[in-house]
């Protein structure tokens, strides 16, 4: 499975992304540590990075949790991280977390990925709701979100704890499959 966009294209993480991934992580560790700690921990040496995705690529087979990779066309090079996480089944619902590369930011590739990733989810997956948990300061997150059309639900208080910080109040935003 690909999807594309523009000049990138996402796809399932896969075996042979553990190198690259490790490269995207060293490459981004002050954008990864504060919103994605275990990801960058679990990174930092391409032999963890290959435990890492042998992992994630076992959770998506097993529909536990979807890790894709947005890459540029042309490089290959990893832009971005997109995870559709913390799914219910029953409530057929996920959420989305999601992190761009510093030299991606600000040419609007997370919102065309979560556009695309979104369609996927509702069409694909049966999911009918999708959740995207951001802090309040993350502006170019809170843009992802508006920019996608998921409505500001409520704030969960001490929501996300990053390292040596005190909790954080993050900011709920839904989208919802609408059945025509």
């Amino acid at each position: 499975m690909q999807l594309s966009f523009k000049d990138y294209h996402i796809e399932p993480i896969k075996i042979s992304d553990a190198w690259p991934l490790c490269n995207f992580a060293v490459a981004n560790e002050d954008r990864l540590k504060r919103y994605f700690p275990k990801t960058l921990r679990q990174n930092l040496a391409p032999g963890l990075s290959g435990f890492f995705v042998e992992k994630m690529v076992k959770s998506f087979n097993q529909k536990e949790a979807f890790l894709f990779t947005i890459k540029e066309k042309g490089s290959n090079q990893i832009a971005g991280l997109v995870y559709i996480k913390d799914l219910d089944w029953t409530k057929k619902q996920g959420e989305f977390a999601y992190c761009i590369g510093y030299q991606f930011e600000g040419q609007g590739v997370t919102t065309n990925a979560i556009k695309v990733l979104s369609d996927y989810a509702f069409d694909s997956l049966a999911l009918k709701t999708l959740q995207i948990i951001v802090h309040k300061d993350n502006l170019a997150s809170v843009s992802v979100a508006k920019n996608n059309n998921f409505i500001w639900i409520k704030t969960l208080e001490n929501e996300h704890t990053p390292p040596g910080e005190a909790p954080l109040d993050m900011e709920l935003y839904e989208l919802y499959h609408e059945i025509e």
